[in-house]
């Protein structure tokens, strides 16, 4: 198969990529990466020595893709399916490129600084980073519920690259900073977000991952309309 996706399956920025393959049906080979297994550590490293995920390899083209966005550009560039997720139109597209951004550095950045902060020992913890964090997603949940009146999908009724980046976001952000009691409109959102076949299945993927993730203890039973395993 010509595309190789060096992923994990309970990584955020990872299942932006998988939510754009699923949507488009398009076919590749995964290759799942643990970070404690030298020898994936080692292929991962020689495809992309930066050392992050996600990494596409396309065989045919002798061509690697890092960064998800990019990914998710190049797939819709030479493997383009039924679903075009970046807009032909060019306003419409630099809308979408504006929300991707949105949700992977105003949403995931300042989540995953909570994750990290809650894997580090106590006496290397970042206070004062995390309640930066925190306020950065406090004005990005402010921001999405007032962008959403009336759209279905971030950019109206289409759904594009920039739905690809929220589901992940707003999937782990709402765990861990949950949304405020009046973001109705971003409750629905995710909603629609995780019945979307090519979301749920991501999200089904994880599930023998879910055990890992350092704010499952505080994980709704049934979080984003899953049945995730108990422990």
């Amino acid at each position: 198969m010509a595309l190789v996706l060096f992923y994990h399956p309970l990584a955020s920025f990872c299942h932006k990529v998988t939510i754009a393959l699923y949507e488009n049906g398009t076919d590749f080979t995964p290759e799942i990466i643990r970070h404690d297994l030298p020898s994936d550590r080692a292929a991962l490293l020689e495809a992309w020595p930066v050392g992050k995920m996600p990494v596409l390899r396309d065989e045919e083209r002798a061509l690697t893709i890092p960064e998800s966005s990019l990914i998710i550009e190049y797939l819709d560039t030479h493997y383009p399916g039924p679903r075009a997720l970046l807009p032909r139109d060019a306003d419409a597209a630099l809308q979408a490129r504006l929300w991707d951004r949105f949700f992977d550095l105003y949403v995931q950045v300042p989540m995953q600084k909570h994750v990290a902060d809650r894997l580090r020992p106590d006496d290397q913890r970042d206070p004062y980073g995390v309640a930066e964090a925190t306020a950065t997603l406090e004005t990005a949940y402010r921001m999405l519920e007032a962008h959403l009146e009336g759209r279905q999908w971030v950019l109206g009724d289409a759904f594009s690259m920039a739905d690809c980046a929220a589901a992940p976001a707003l999937f782990y952000a709402g765990v861990i900073h949950p949304f405020p009691e009046n973001a109705t409109r971003i409750r629905d959102y995710l909603g629609r977000l995780m019945a979307r076949p090519s979301v749920h299945r991501t999200y089904e993927e994880a599930k023998p991952f879910i055990q890992y993730f350092p704010y499952r203890a505080q994980m709704p039973v049934g979080w984003g309309g899953v049945d995730w395993p108990t422990d």
